[in-house]
């Protein structure tokens, strides 16, 4: 018997909850499937990813996606998950935020598919537009203040000091609304989202059946979290986002291949397309030689692949193999930059390596990689000296600008781990 959307969902693990019609909804037919994403900057992060793969697997099954982008609602900001009033963006700057996202989102849905082809909205166009008191006459009397402060998400803003204001408490209309009218133009009878967002969600719900005297459907995802505790999506130096310019291929690998031990098998269940028996197989071959990391790489692949290319993962992984002395021949200087960015560094004049350039004894010892011209020496003597990754055997090697990268920099390495990188001045 085939599987049914909900059923691919529920053993992946993210239903967190649903509207009991949900799973018939599913199976009976193409449905018509929204999810909400904010346009609150200029990129989506990889908190964003449970959803929107969830689309694409939707869209896989035979269902109808809709992206919404939230051109209308960033400009309120949502409460939910939020411990305080969210800093209100210009409609320019959330304009701009909305087609960078927009061409985000088309990396993941078929917007060309003949049969059910996604589509992209942006929910400023029907937004911006309402007159308030139609709005509060027409869909705020379906709405009581004590429903509303019974959502987990204003609930939790009212027992604070600052409390919540009165823009942000009514986001829930807004997103309701969005239901609504999504409802009566694209005949869409499912929502989706994060299990923050059941409170909005099963508003919107009932405000077709109080309107339209029609059924429609809930479902949200967990907000994932972490084995060690810390917050998933954030590392030392910030959010992992999916544009290149914020995260680059290099550190968004990075952050999918040092996964913890006890989150690996259900990141592959939450964000690849990898089947049961592959992933069962990488869960073995976790629990069994966990020193491998092969489930762990497998999961960089997956996602550095799909979120940027081939071409990307690629660089991604000759970059990760440049701290273990890989080569690092067709790397730009800014992939190397960062690469190296907490290794030792320094800057010399270009002056220094033009010409023949300078001996590389010199460089050593100049750099601080060594204490002296003659320990630098010995070491280059003993083998143990790398430019570039490359061992150099001669003492009276010279270094100069055909050496660098890009003209920028220079990488000296003495031994296995120790790093210094040269950055060539004016």
């Amino acid at each position: 018997m085939k599987q049914s959307a909900f059923d691919e969902l529920k053993w992946r693990g993210l239903v967190y909850d649903a509207t009991e019609n949900v799973p018939q909804m599913l199976e009976s037919g193409p449905v018509a499937v929204y999810n909400g994403f904010d346009a609150t900057a200029d990129s989506l992060h990889v908190g964003h990813l449970v959803p929107l793969i969830a689309l694409a697997r939707l869209q896989r099954f035979g269902h109808v996606p809709i992206a919404v982008a939230g051109g209308g609602t960033s400009m309120i900001g949502d409460p939910s998950g939020k411990s305080e009033e969210r800093q209100l963006l210009s409609r320019e700057t959330i304009e701009a935020n909305v087609n960078t996202v927009k061409g985000q989102l088309s990396h993941f849905l078929d917007f060309e598919i003949k049969t059910n082809p996604a589509r992209l909205v942006n929910n400023a166009d029907w937004l911006l537009g309402l007159n308030l008191v139609d709005f509060l006459r027409d869909v705020g009397k379906y709405f009581t203040v004590n429903y509303m402060i019974s959502k987990d998400s204003v609930k939790s803003r009212l027992a604070r000091e600052d409390g919540i204001s009165f823009t942000e408490f009514s986001y829930m209309l807004l997103q309701s609304y969005d239901y609504l009218h999504l409802h009566d133009h694209a005949g869409c009878t499912l929502q989706t989202g994060g299990s923050d967002q059941w409170g909005n969600i099963t508003a919107g719900v009932e405000l077709i059946r109080r309107m339209r005297a029609r059924t429609a459907g809930a479902l949200v995802y967990p907000l994932i979290t972490k084995a060690d505790g810390t917050k998933f999506g954030k590392t030392e130096s910030g959010a992992v986002w999916l544009s290149p310019g914020r995260t680059s291929p290099y550190r968004f690998y990075q952050f999918w291949f040092n996964t913890d031990d006890r989150d690996v098998t259900g990141y592959l269940k939450f964000f690849t397309w990898l089947n049961r028996a592959e992933i069962s197989q990488l869960e073995d071959s976790a629990a069994r030689h966990p020193e491998k990391r092969e489930a762990q790489r497998r999961l960089a692949r997956e996602m550095t692949r799909t979120v940027h290319d081939e071409t990307a993962l690629g660089k991604a992984e000759q970059a990760s193999l440049v701290l273990f002395g890989g080569e690092v021949t067709g790397l730009s200087a800014n992939e190397i930059l960062d690469i190296f960015a907490d290794v030792p560094s320094g800057t010399l004049p270009a002056a220094k390596f033009e010409g023949d350039g300078m001996l590389l004894p010199d460089l050593l010892a100049e750099c601080g990689a060594v204490r002296s011209k003659g320990e630098a020496r010995r070491a280059i003597e003993a083998g143990g000296v790398y430019l570039n990754n490359r061992r150099i055997a001669e003492t009276g090697r010279k270094v100069s600008l055909a050496d660098s990268i890009d003209r920028r920099l220079i990488v000296l390495r003495r031994g296995r781990k120790n790093y210094w990188l040269v950055r060539i001045g004016s």
